[in-house]
């Protein structure tokens, strides 16, 4: 199969990633933390070695302000309802994912209010803007996407930060379509809590999260229970990252997740980026050029975009066409609203939604000219159907 479905999740993944998950359940699977025993201890120095990556990859000093979670859905919950109180307020971007934007509706039942931001499309000044203008006395907590799962534009998100930290305002980030390739240093940033899936642009497997917090204030843990230390104690380790690593931990996947972060270290995300663009570029000129095909953007470029591309075929619903790139053509797209309703508001999608291509590191020219060729034919046999 052609597989252009890669900011659901990136497929395939690496060798080195399917590699490591085997060794994981049948070297040396044991309980990291729990146990004194030589597997055991295996299992948790492999656990350390993927916080000491991710730290690299990410620029903080503090590997134990890594924290595993299912996915980034989890890491963002977390930091939402560890966060806001009643009577508190937050404020979102308009491209904002369900996983932000269900969480604080469900906090509505606790008196915490959220407002939206208007994000305007490669005008960073006025988006920035906008966010001042939706700050109040009782604004706690700013969550923003790196960038839109659904229309693959960027954010300022270091200079939203810095306006938080102007005002006294602790600052999320949801890096599931940026982390792996846009080049995100917390050392020298105004983020307190990045989230992102492992299982994306880190091509790590499903099921694993991330949370990197850089910040003073933690949130409360979600879930409470075992964490393999100071088990005298009835209360929840204060301790990072035990307060919010509860349970036995999905070993397999962290061990894989490790090899991801290891091919993108050794690849370079700047470089991974460059590539990815690139052929997202070449799609967009292919798209550009077939007639009854819609963009809802720009060409894709550096400083404001990541290799996302929605598209329509005019007269057609986005999941036929995706039916068809799937059934005639053997092709992996996603079609719909893809879990980020605000986001198609901006554009003016949400009745129609969109079909989605993303790229990775495994896809190739020839990917595209096969994938753009696939989407002009259907245009053109859409057409004669019509004219018929």
């Amino acid at each position: 199969m052609i597989y252009f479905d890669n900011g659901a999740t990136t497929f395939p993944k690496p060798i080195s990633v399917r590699r490591a998950m085997n060794e994981a359940m049948s070297d040396y699977g044991a309980n990291p933390g729990r146990s004194g025993h030589k597997m055991s201890v295996k299992s948790s120095e492999v656990m350390y070695s993927c916080r000491e990556n991710v730290a690299k990859l990410f620029g903080t000093q503090n590997p134990e302000n890594v924290i595993f979670t299912l996915n980034c859905t989890s890491a963002l919950n977390t930091v939402i309802k560890g966060i806001l109180k009643p009577g508190d307020h937050a404020v979102i971007s308009s491209y904002e994912h369900n996983a932000v934007v269900r969480p604080l509706e469900a906090l509505k039942k606790n008196k915490i209010e959220y407002s939206i931001a208007k994000c305007v499309p490669y005008d960073d000044e006025q988006t920035i803007e906008n966010f001042r203008n939706e700050f109040k006395t009782n604004t706690k907590l700013v969550i923003c996407t790196h960038a839109s799962n659904v229309f693959g534009i960027k954010l300022p998100v270091e200079r939203i930060g810095a306006l938080c930290r102007l005002n006294g305002i602790l600052f999320c980030v949801d890096a599931a379509q940026s982390a792996g390739t846009v080049d995100i240093n917390l050392s020298d940033s105004s983020i307190d809590f990045l989230c992102t899936a492992g299982h994306k642009g880190l091509y790590g497997p499903m099921g694993t999260g991330l949370l990197i917090i850089n910040s003073e204030t933690t949130p409360d843990s979600l879930i409470q229970g075992g964490t393999g230390s100071d088990s005298a104690n009835l209360n929840q380790p204060e301790i990072l990252p035990d307060k919010y690593e509860s349970g036995t931990p999905n070993l397999p996947g962290i061990a894989g997740l490790n090899a991801g972060i290891k091919f993108v270290l050794n690849r370079k995300p700047d470089e991974l980026y460059n590539s990815e663009l690139s052929l997202a570029v070449a799609l967009y000129k292919r798209l550009e050029q077939t007639e009854n095909v819609i963009l809802y953007t720009q060409m894709p470029e550096k400083s404001h975009s990541v290799p996302v591309i929605s598209f329509n075929i005019e007269g057609m619903e986005s999941e036929s066409v995706a039916r068809i790139l799937n059934d005639s053509y053997n092709i992996a797209v996603r079609a719909g609203l893809h879990c980020a309703p605000l986001a198609h508001r901006s554009f003016g999608t949400n009745e129609t939604g969109t079909v989605r291509a993303v790229v990775s590191a495994f896809t190739t020219k020839n990917d595209i000219a096969y994938f753009s060729n696939a989407v002009s034919r259907i245009a053109k046999s859409n057409k004669v159907k019509k004219s018929l």
